[in-house]
């Protein structure tokens, strides 16, 4: 039905004669959603996709699986088909196609239909299809929930700001439990603990460590019991460092951002979607957004 409308859409207009213009209509309509038919196609794409990720979740369940596994297959199908119809047209459409094939989207677009072709070959890849999940991201740009985004966006630049922080105190404690885990074996080895080898004590430490905290293994002896205390009230440290540089820069970086208007347009040249309300040309490549 969406690409009946989208064809009317397109006879809607004078069509000028070459492919330019097409392919300008049609990225109107399938990357922004500021128009009516854009946030048409976009709304009608998160229904889609929300139901495949149903008939995923419910192919998975064994008393539906048996009684309409034919159904769900012909479902699958038909979804996996529009999906792949939809993502040649992003090629299609776009100026430079490899900017949108190797763009975060675009990897999920693409992942979102391998699954069900690779089960042609490799039965049970099929369930990998939940990716499509994943796609439902765009909801934030077709209800222009940029707000949103924007918040997201402060989050990823505190924690590539505070990586290197993190990169130190990540190895500091792979040592701190490599060392944990070697004594606890050198304590609790032979007590019939669960303690058998250096790696499952290790194991044990992360757990510990992390404040997971399983109970798969315990110690048994009084220095065992010990040590344990010691590593349980480490835990704490080893989420309060990280969460203490975030924060900091997080505060740092929510002071200083700018906040941009709600907005979906997108570069047909370079694929940037963050440019203002009012832009005529992408601030990242300098195309002129009305081409």
């Amino acid at each position: 039905m969406f690409l009946v409308n989208d064809f009317r859409y397109l006879l809607a207009k004078p069509v000028i004669v070459g492919s330019e213009s097409l392919k300008k209509r049609i990225h109107e309509v399938i990357f922004e959603a500021d128009t009516k038919w854009g946030k048409t196609f976009d709304v009608f794409l998160l229904l889609i996709i929300i139901a495949s990720v149903i008939v995923v979740f419910l192919e998975s369940i064994d008393i539906y699986h048996d009684k309409y596994h034919d159904v769900f297959l012909v479902l699958e199908w038909i979804f996996t088909i529009a999906f792949t119809i939809e993502y040649f047209l992003r090629i299609y459409c776009v100026k430079k196609p490899s900017n949108y094939i190797f763009s975060f989207f675009g990897i999920v677009d693409l992942l979102a239909i391998l699954p069900t072709y690779l089960s042609l070959l490799v039965v049970g890849t099929q369930y990998l299809i939940v990716i499509r999940a994943i796609r439902l991201l765009r909801v934030f740009r077709v209800f222009k929930l940029v707000g949103y985004m924007n918040e997201g966006h402060v989050i990823v630049e505190s924690i590539k700001a505070s990586a290197n922080k993190i990169t130190i105190f990540i190895f500091f404690v792979l040592n701190m439990v490599v060392v944990l885990g070697s004594i606890m074996y050198l304590v609790e080895g032979g007590a019939g603990s669960g303690f058998t080898s250096i790696p499952r004590s290790i194991y044990w430490a992360i757990v510990t460590l992390t404040t997971v905290g399983y109970g798969d293994i315990a110690p048994v002896t009084t220095l065992g019991q010990f040590i344990a205390a010691i590593v349980m009230i480490l835990g704490y440290s080893v989420l309060a460092v990280p969460t203490g540089n975030v924060t900091s820069e997080f505060i740092k970086y929510s002071g200083d951002k700018i906040s941009r208007n709600a907005n979906t347009q997108n570069c047909r040249n370079c694929g940037w979607d963050e440019t203002d309300q009012d832009a005529i040309y992408c601030k990242k490549c300098g195309e002129d957004l009305d081409n």
